[in-house]
């Protein structure tokens, strides 16, 4: 069975209190969008030697680490303590979300991987319930189990559908090839609320959100990596209406009315793409 991750843009994104677990609620509307992954899964044949319940391979981006800890496996595993009769699988997973890009390309293959799994294996359950498997393997997770626009707070996890539609905007996304620690850009914030929420700035017309619509970690990553805050200055100066860099980084992506040529953004190991929104 195959399926195809998409990825998320963060329209808004407000850190507004330190929580004592150590974790931050946010407030943020998440938005999907057309880059995506493929995953395939399909059951293991009894006989194969394999050590692993869910053998993993990855291609096309390399990620470091041991595949087991991959979200994809962990989603397949967290399932398999519920319902134990989950067959042994194969999962291929291409990647062409780019990671490290705060794009949500993990979480996707999380959530996705737990929805097919629904399907494929008939587990009946209901999207509260995939929900609250996606919310314990990561903040963002969650929101790939309903891919529709969606006003969130919490880490990530507490969801309101919205309707907000971009339908004939292009998205231009970059994504240098300059690693952010969330870690870090995290200990750079004062956590407070926001004079305006970013659920009421977006549905306002998007050429009122440039200087209304704020993510809280701009200040701290362009800080670290004013190489990464000039991106977003060009984009603007190409003719986006808004622009912002999504979640902690390291994509900034801007919204413009024609497409544009982002053949300057050339560095090596630089993702660009120019996208139309339906």
């Amino acid at each position: 069975m195959l399926t195809r991750p998409i990825a998320k843009i963060n329209l808004g994104l407000n850190v507004v209190e330190r929580r004592p677990d150590g974790y931050h609620n946010l407030e943020t509307v998440f938005y999907p969008v057309p880059i995506c992954d493929a995953l395939e899964v399909f059951e293991m044949d009894s006989q194969f030697p394999s050590a692993f319940d869910c053998d993993l391979k990855v291609t096309n981006i390399h990620i470091d680490g041991d595949e087991q800890k991959n979200l994809v496996v962990r989603a397949y595993n967290l399932l398999k303590q519920d319902f134990p009769a989950l067959p042994r699988i194969h999962a291929h997973l291409y990647k062409g979300i780019p990671t490290q890009a705060g794009m949500g390309g993990g979480s996707s293959d999380c959530g996705f991987m737990i929805t097919l799994l629904n399907q494929m294996f008939q587990l009946g359950l209901s999207d509260q319930q995939m929900i609250n498997y996606a919310a314990r393997l990561g903040a963002d997770c969650a929101f790939f189990i309903l891919n529709k626009p969606c006003y969130a707070e919490g880490i990530g996890e507490r969801l309101e559908p919205i309707a907000l539609d971009l339908s004939g905007w292009y998205l231009a996304v970059v994504r240098p090839a300059i690693p952010v620690s969330t870690k870090e850009a995290f200990s750079l914030i004062t956590p407070q609320h926001p004079t305006v929420n970013c659920r009421d700035i977006v549905m306002q017309p998007v050429e009122t959100w440039r200087d209304r619509l704020t993510n809280d970690f701009e200040r701290s990553v362009f800080a670290l990596h004013p190489e990464i805050g000039a991106i977003k200055e060009r984009l603007y100066d190409l003719g986006a209406v808004y622009a912002a860099m999504s979640g902690s980084g390291s994509s900034l992506f801007g919204l413009f009315r024609q497409p544009v040529s982002l053949d300057e953004f050339n560095d090596e190991g630089t993702f660009k793409t120019i996208i139309p929104l339906d």
